[in-house]
């Protein structure tokens, strides 16, 4: 079976899931970014909105002189918006060779979850896509979604967002 095509980076993508990740929460849903992708997290501060941007991009904010684009993952994964708080925060992501801030209801934890305790995500059907989860954790008390953010900001994303910073940076 390994000599199919694909069946080596699926196998990578399966012995590379175990390890430490920050948890955080969506609505009542906890999930998991590996930490290595983890380049900090911080308190809400002003975004300053982009015309013209997909809805899922807040905009941009000025972090220690370096213009960073921001993702609202509620809009991202099509789930209803929500008053902000005081718990709100932005984590900064490595992806794709840029740095892209997203913003979460509230951090949980880093939590080092073993290979033992992920199974794959469920299938749901060819009309729903699932590949941007890495697996699903699972304890005694609790589930968590453990997110690929590089699938979830596809390449895409990314570009989109680079010309995102660049745009703001002519303006500023």
């Amino acid at each position: 079976m390994l000599n199919e095509p694909g069946a080596a980076a699926t196998m990578q993508r399966v012995e590379n899931r175990a390890g430490k990740y920050l948890t955080f929460f969506l609505a009542s849903e906890e999930y998991g970014l590996q930490i290595l992708k983890v380049h900090e997290i911080m308190g809400v501060m002003p975004i300053t909105r982009v015309p013209r941007t997909p809805s899922f991009v807040r905009g941009v904010i000025n972090l220690r002189g370096k213009v960073i684009p921001i993702v609202d993952l509620r809009s991202k994964f099509g789930m209803e918006s929500a008053a902000a708080s005081a718990e709100n925060c932005i984590i900064v992501v490595q992806v794709h060779g840029a740095q892209t801030g997203v913003i979460v209801d509230r951090v949980s934890e880093v939590s080092d979850i073993a290979e033992s305790q992920i199974e794959d995500a469920p299938s749901f059907g060819s009309d729903v896509q699932t590949d941007y989860l890495l697996g699903i954790a699972k304890s005694s008390d609790r589930v968590r979604l453990l997110l690929d953010i590089e699938r979830v900001l596809s390449t895409q994303d990314v570009v989109d967002l680079r010309a995102v910073r660049a745009d703001a940076s002519e303006t500023a």
